[in-house]
């Protein structure tokens, strides 16, 4: 008689070894889904209810009325959300360009500079950064006062009279974006710094050779190594400078919602407060924060097509 081979069984290693493919596959998007979690709950759901009550005359405590694109069309009309918009870009642009400059430059020279405490200097550039919002608006607020502030005596001693700067809108704009640009350009300057970190040192050694000088060794090695940062520092300096809130409402005493008798520095967040817990106008008031979030995607992008033509040099 010939014996029967029975088919080999299956190892249980084997099954083991599937299960544990296929829990390595699931492990990855487990990591990462309390990140997925967490932004749906507090950013995409709250940004898909703003773009639904921005189609009703929303009333918090009282009846839902469906009015469709009427919100909209009012504030197409309103001369109130174009001050704001106008505000809002004069403040962004008078405080984000010169801060991304002075962080730049300053990135450089800490990378070049031969200094004592080296580290105490760099380490330094963060006290803007955690020194408290309402500290810095006192601050800066006497030093622009009318009567008794730091900059008018110094123009007095020029023959140059008193300037209020809150009461005129260029004034009130500058006041803001100094208080803004003195805030962030230490944070700046310190990604930028880390950056040219990494930048090998006999790079800048073999164009000292070929005869470059400083500047040619910023503008077509230091810029250049810095593009990615640079990117990152624009994209996010335009949406948290296309949103500012609580500089131009601490620095207005009189009529903070407002920022001004005349709403001479009143953002586009401010008007969105004044209207949505001002007067509890809440379809108008998503409206406007539909408005923002449409500029600040349109702003963005534009700069990160802009900074994104920075091309490091070709050998």
């Amino acid at each position: 008689m010939t014996a029967t081979l029975s088919p080999p069984r299956a190892l249980p290693e084997a099954t083991g070894r599937v299960r544990q493919s296929l829990a390595e596959r699931l492990a990855p998007y487990a990591y990462i889904a309390p990140f997925f979690l967490l932004f749906a709950v507090f950013g995409l759901i709250p940004l898909l209810f703003t773009f639904y009550v921005a189609l009703f005359d929303w009333n918090p405590i009282g009846e839902h009325v469906f009015i469709g694109l009427d919100n909209f069309t009012r504030l197409v009309g309103d001369t109130r959300f174009w001050n704001a918009v106008w505000n809002t870009i004069s403040i962004w642009l008078l405080s984000t360009v010169p801060q991304l400059l002075v962080a730049l430059v300053l990135a450089h020279l800490l990378n070049h500079a031969r200094l004592r405490l080296a580290v105490f200097w760099r380490m330094s550039m963060l006290v803007p950064y955690i020194t408290s919002v309402a500290a810095t608006t006192i601050v800066f607020a006497q030093m622009f006062d009318r009567d008794y502030g730091l900059l008018n005596w110094l123009l007095g001693l020029v023959g140059v009279g008193p300037i209020d700067f809150m009461q005129a809108g260029w004034g009130s704009h500058v006041v803001i974006a100094v208080m803004v640009a003195w805030r962030w350009f230490g944070y700046t300057t310190l990604l930028y710094l880390a950056s040219l970190q990494a930048v090998p040192k006999t790079i800048y050694e073999a164009a000292a050779v070929d005869g470059a000088g400083a500047w040619k060794q910023f503008r077509h090695i230091s810029i250049p190594s810095l593009r990615p940062v640079i990117v990152f520092t624009v994209v996010t300096s335009t949406i948290g400078g296309l949103q500012i809130f609580t500089e131009p409402l601490l620095v207005a005493r009189t009529s903070p919602l407002t920022c001004g008798p005349v709403r001479q520095c009143q953002t586009l967040t401010l008007f969105l407060y004044e209207q949505g817990f001002g007067q509890f106008e809440f379809g108008y008031g998503s409206a406007i924060g539909v408005a923002l979030f449409v500029l600040i995607i349109a702003v963005a992008s534009l700069n990160y097509v802009l900074s994104t033509r920075i091309r490091p040099e070709r050998s």
